[in-house]
């Protein structure tokens, strides 16, 4: 991802952040009307997942982007190709907001097609998740990600997400699970933003909840945990060539986000450079409209 580079635009929702490729993808699959434009589409969104290759990191941002910009796409790709891996692993995603019972079954099928791939698995877990279901059957699927890419970000956060008090676990579950993946997690993984995405779900549980948590909001972010993860992330993740997995600009965006919180916002401004006006929903959506409080916020800096 590059720091610097041509004047920023106008901040706006871009769901493929800085990933220019699925960016013209999904702005073709948005022009794509009638069967003669749908099989361009299609052909399009092909030649970027084989494109991909093994970096399953991106695999999966381009995979939940494009399932969620055009899931009848996917069902029509995955009808014509049932057995092609990238149309399964599509429609393992693209099920999920409808279907997540569908999806699971779509995962063996997709999983057996391409087996390195963990993005069928992080689908399940993310269907599994969305049921409810118990951790006895998250921790099977969890091991196979685990074995296919030890550090996923999707799938570390939704564990984060299942861990949460709001679902199926405690704040003691949830910090059991951080401690655990810190104490080993290499500093440049793709999940290196994890605790500060936790830290920012507390900041907001905590503002949400009222009495005497929300008394103390205030001095959330001038705890000595809390304000160690911003200077990680000021000290880090600007350095030329880092960080450089699929999602690094939501991730700065949450770092810009926790500095304004914080009342830093010296330390926001080159991390507002680097986010370019790339919103995503999380974690301005929290304040009122993602965007105008990007642009709000982004102006304090």
């Amino acid at each position: 991802m590059a720091l610097f580079g041509p004047k920023r635009q106008a901040p706006r929702l871009a769901p493929e952040l800085d990933d220019v490729p699925l960016g013209r993808v999904l702005r073709g699959i948005t022009a794509a009307r009638g069967p003669g434009p749908q099989d361009l589409a299609v052909a399009q969104v092909e030649r970027l997942l084989r494109e991909t290759g093994d970096d399953w990191d991106r695999r999966c941002h381009r995979v939940g982007v494009l399932a969620q910009a055009a899931p009848a796409l996917a069902r029509g790709w995955r009808e014509r190709r049932p057995r092609d891996p990238d149309a399964l692993a599509l429609a393992v995603w693209s099920e999920l907001a409808t279907d997540p019972h569908g999806a699971l079954v779509l995962c063996r099928v997709a999983s057996d097609a391409r087996p390195a791939d963990p993005t069928p698995w992080v689908g399940a877990l993310a269907a599994l998740r969305l049921l409810g279901r118990p951790s006895s059957e998250l921790s099977p699927v969890w091991q196979e990600i685990r074995a296919r890419d030890p550090w996923h970000r999707e799938a570390h956060l939704q564990i984060l997400g299942y861990l949460s008090p709001e679902e199926q676990g405690s704040q003691t579950a949830l910090r059991d699970f951080l401690d655990d993946a810190i104490a080993v997690m290499p500093w440049d993984a793709p999940t290196a933003c994890l605790p500060l995405t936790a830290a920012v779900r507390q900041y907001h549980r905590e503002r949400s909840g009222g009495g005497i948590q929300a008394l103390g909001v205030s001095r959330y972010w001038s705890q000595p945990h809390t304000a160690r993860l911003l200077d990680q992330g000021t000290d880090y993740w600007l350095q030329p060539g880092h960080p450089r997995h699929a999602a690094a600009v939501a991730d700065l965006g949450i770092l810009a986000y926790a500095l304004i919180r914080a009342g830093r916002s010296g330390d926001a401004g080159p991390v507002f450079s680097a986010v370019g006006g790339l919103v995503t929903p999380w974690p301005w959506s929290f304040e009122g409209d993602p965007v105008e409080c990007y642009t709000n916020y982004s102006g304090r800096a």
